[in-house]
Formats: C-alpha cells, sequence, structure tokens
C-alpha cells in the first residue's frame, strides 16, 4: 500500500508542504502541486524549479498521474485510520474494552472490573449495552424527528401563508383602486354636468345682458342725435331759429322710457354652490350599495369562492391553493361574516335562489373551526337539503320544517337583547322559525354553501340620507 511505502513527508509539495494536490512534473524530475508552481512563476518573474532553480522551458509542465493516484491512496487510507482517541483499548491498563460501567457511563476493560473504582458497580457486556442504548436512542430519536417534520410542515404553511398575504395585499389593492375609480368617475361626470348648467345659466344671462346694451345703445346714439341737432337749433339766426321753433320744441320732447334694473340678473351662485357636497353625496346613493354583512375570506372553507365584493359566495369542486390558518373552516363548506354581534338588533337576508343545498345562521365566537363543530353548543341555524328544510341548534339533532313552497330568500333576525333568533321568508313575510336563546358570547354570522350550484348572496339594502334639523 501506499503508506506502507512512502512517507507523508515523501507525498508533499516543498513548496505548501502539504500532500500534493494536482502534482506536474518538471524536466529536473521535481514535482509540485501546479497551483504552487503557478505562484511561484508569478512571483519569481521566471519559470525555473523552486527547489534546484533549474530553468524550464515549458509553461505548462505535464501532470504528474503516478503521483497523484499515490497522493489520493494514501489520504483515503489516512481517513479510514482509527484516531488515538477511538481505540478499543483501555487507556490505563492497555486492555480490551469489553464491559460498560451503568454508574460511571463509560466503556472498562476486565482489570477496571476488579479495580477500587468499579468493584461495586454494576457492568454489562458492551455488546448487550450497545443493543439496549441503541434502541433507547433510536426511542428518544422518534420525538425529535417528529418535531422536526412538524416544524418544517409549520415552516412550509407560513412560507405559503406569506405569499398568500402579498397576494391578498395585492388583490385588495386593485379593489381599492377600481371601487375608488368608479368614485372618481361618477364625481367627474357630477362636476362637468354641473359645470354645464352654470355655463348655460351664464350664457343665457350674458346674452340677455348684450341684447339690453345692445338696446341701450341704439338709444344713447338716437339722443345723441336729437341733442346735437337741438344745439344746432339752438345757435340758429332769429328768423330760423322761430320758423323751425316747433318741429325742434317737439324732438326735445323724448318719448324713450328711462332705464330699468330688474332683479334676477346676476348668476344664481348659491344654486350651485349650496351644499354641494352634500347633494352630490345624496346623488352618489345611486350608485354605492350597502351590505349589512360582509363575508371574511380568512374563514372560508378552501371548496368556498367569495365575490370581490364580499358578499356572495358559490361552492367549486376544486379546492384553493389556501394557507391553514386556525380561523379557516375544514370540515365544513362554511364562511362567516368579517364582524359580530355582542349586543343590539341585527337583520340581514340571503338570496339562496334555486341552490340545491345551503346552511346559514350564528355561531359563537369560541366555537372551534376544525371538526365536527356541530357537536358542541353554539351553532344556531336553517338549513336545506335534497328538497327539505330543517333547523339546528347545536348539540341538539335537526328538526324537519313545514315549508309549503320553495324559498328564494331568508331573512336572520337577531335580537341579542330579548334573546330571539328568527328565520323568515321576506317576499311573503312569513316566520318559518325562531330560537329563544340567551347568548353568553359573541356570534357571528356564517353561510354554507354545498355541491356545486349557483352563488349565494347577502342582499343589500336601501339607505339614505336624512337631514337633522334642530328647533
Amino acid at each position: 500500500m501506499a503508506s506502507r511505502t512512502f512517507s507523508e513527508e515523501d507525498l508533499s509539495c516543498p513548496v505548501c508542504c502539504e500532500i500534493f494536490k494536482h502534482p506536474v512534473l518538471l524536466h529536473c524530475s521535481h514535482s509540485v502541486c501546479k497551483a504552487c508552481l503557478e505562484q511561484f512563476w508569478k512571483i519569481k518573474g521566471s519559470r525555473e524549479c523552486p527547489v534546484c532553480r533549474r530553468k524550464s522551458s515549458l509553461d505548462r509542465p505535464p501532470g504528474n498521474l503516478a503521483l497523484k493516484n499515490l497522493c489520493e491512496a494514501f489520504l483515503q487510507e489516512r481517513s479510514q485510520r482509527p484516531s488515538a482517541g477511538s481505540e478499543s483499548l483501555c487507556s490505563l491498563h492497555s486492555e480490551k474494552l469489553k464491559l460498560f460501567c451503568v454508574n460511571d457511563q463509560q466503556p472498562v476493560c476486565v482489570v477496571c472490573q476488579t479495580s477500587r473504582q468499579h468493584i461495586d458497580h454494576k457492568l454489562r457486556p458492551i455488546d448487550e449495552a450497545v443493543t439496549d442504548y441503541r434502541e433507547e436512542l433510536k426511542n428518544a430519536l422518534k420525538p425529535l424527528q417528529e418535531k422536526l417534520k412538524m416544524f418544517k410542515e409549520f415552516k412550509a404553511n407560513w412560507d405559503q401563508t406569506a405569499e398568500h398575504i402579498k397576494t391578498q395585499a395585492q388583490h385588495t389593492e386593485r379593489q381599492i383602486r377600481e371601487e375608488f375609480q368608479k368614485l372618481h368617475r361618477f364625481l367627474r361626470v357630477e362636476e362637468a354636468a354641473r359645470i354645464a348648467v352654470l355655463r348655460e345659466e351664464e350664457e343665457q344671462k350674458c346674452q340677455m345682458m348684450q341684447e339690453k346694451i345692445e338696446k341701450m345703445s341704439r338709444d344713447i346714439s338716437s339722443l345723441s342725435d336729437a341733442v346735437k341737432a337741438i344745439e344746432e337749433q339752438t345757435g340758429a339766426k332769429d328768423v330760423a331759429f322761430l320758423q323751425a321753433y316747433n318741429a325742434t320744441m317737439k324732438r326735445a320732447k323724448c318719448t324713450l322710457p328711462g332705464p330699468e334694473t330688474p332683479s334676477g340678473e346676476l348668476l344664481h351662485v348659491a344654486k350651485h354652490l349650496a351644499n354641494l357636497g352634500f347633494t352630490v353625496w345624496e346623488k352618489m346613493q345611486k350608485i354605492v350599495q350597502f351590505s349589512p354583512i360582509a363575508l371574511d375570506p380568512n374563514t372560508a372553507h378552501s371548496k368556498l369562492i367569495l365575490s370581490e365584493d364580499l358578499t356572495s359566495v358559490r361552492f367549486s369542486d376544486e379546492k384553493q391553493p389556501l394557507p391553514e390558518n386556525p380561523e379557516r373552516f375544514k370540515t365544513y363548506p362554511f364562511v362567516l361574516g368579517s364582524e359580530g354581534f355582542s349586543s343590539g338588533t341585527h337583520c340581514w337576508d340571503l338570496g339562496v335562489g334555486d341552490n340545491i343545498a345551503w346552511d346559514l345562521g350564528v355561531i359563537t365566537e369560541s366555537n372551534q373551526r376544525n371538526g365536527e363543530i356541530f357537536s358542541r353548543s353554539g351553532v344556531w341555524c336553517m338549513w336545506y337539503y335534497n328538497g327539505k328544510y330543517g333547523v339546528c341548534s347545536s348539540p341538539e339533532p335537526s328538526h324537519l320544517l313545514s315549508v309549503p313552497q320553495k324559498i328564494q330568500r331568508i331573512r336572520v333576525q337577531l335580537d341579542w337583547d330579548r334573546e330571539k333568533l328568527t328565520f323568515s321568508d321576506p317576499l311573503t313575510n312569513t316566520v318559518l322559525h325562531t330560537f329563544t336563546q340567551r347568548f353568553t358570547e359573541r356570534v357571528l354570522p356564517f353561510v354554507g354553501a354545498g355541491l356545486k350550484s349557483s352563488a349565494l348572496k347577502i342582499m343589500p339594502v336601501n339607505c339614505s340620507v336624512r337631514v337633522n334639523q334642530f328647533s
């Protein structure tokens, strides 16, 4: 083997004193690492052997393949040699370590067994101790492996959550901009319409004043001519003056009516500016809608798709790529409202249309979103499935309702203070069911969409601007 024939010194580069790496052979038979030789030549400024200083005629000496193989074999054998600390010999007695001291937790030899240090200690054969402790270590390793797996799963979900946050921000920003663009368009149209009305009034009143100015100019011209003629006649000779006196006197009697300044000539500024912001805001109600409930996308089951305005939801056969956040429903295809109620009276309508499966109602805020939520208290709902209507107050079982005709819209009325939750048909003004329940914590609206069908929609309500005048 290379280690028996050559020493480490024989296989070391004379420049770096390390085992050769890519050795090259010079004409003088000396070998040097290729990198060391190139560095030596660069510093020296001439091509010569670092050992004997003999000049080399080759700028690229050939590699010493045999020496390279010897060095690699030497390094491989050295790496496989046991280190001094790993010898299975007792450091005190140079005997093989065949026993394991359980008390001191260290391998010992047979001589150590009878020594004072270990005479009363529990000793076991090495192979038995290795087998037991290796199994014990494997058992201790399992929780770490499981925890590592859990940490990796959490990290993967957090990475997905971080990406989802960026996507949410971009999507939400786009929707905000679109909503404001709608308002901007309305305001620009309203601005143009009001300025057009102002310009029309300006044109009309300017035209009226122009007509009056032109008439006044004609009257002034006529009067100027009369004054000039009378002044000329006044300076005429006596006979001529008397002969024309009657005609001149008649001309001096002006029949033109005096100018008048009627009211309303100026622009009606107050009409254009009075409560301008309020009147525009009042008119803006035609393009905006108010929904009593906005759905929370962070709670939606992965098979539910929400509309961009967060007022409708539909079921999809494919799961959406959503992070595993604790607020999200995982078992039932439900979604919560964005705000909960802990007092007062609240009402909202859900348009169900011809959907063949749906749920709606309220759920306590503390109710877990994962698992069998109806096995715990805190859920009050009405449902429709397979042509049947029913209500449920968990953890009690559902019971069916007798409904004469298919319902297109469901109204939910929550009276927290009077401890009532009522489901009704607003189109026929028919009460379908009322729960009498004392609520002890905040509840949130929820909507469930089952099977692939059209969207369920929270219906908008009429809103108005009202002015309160104080006496």
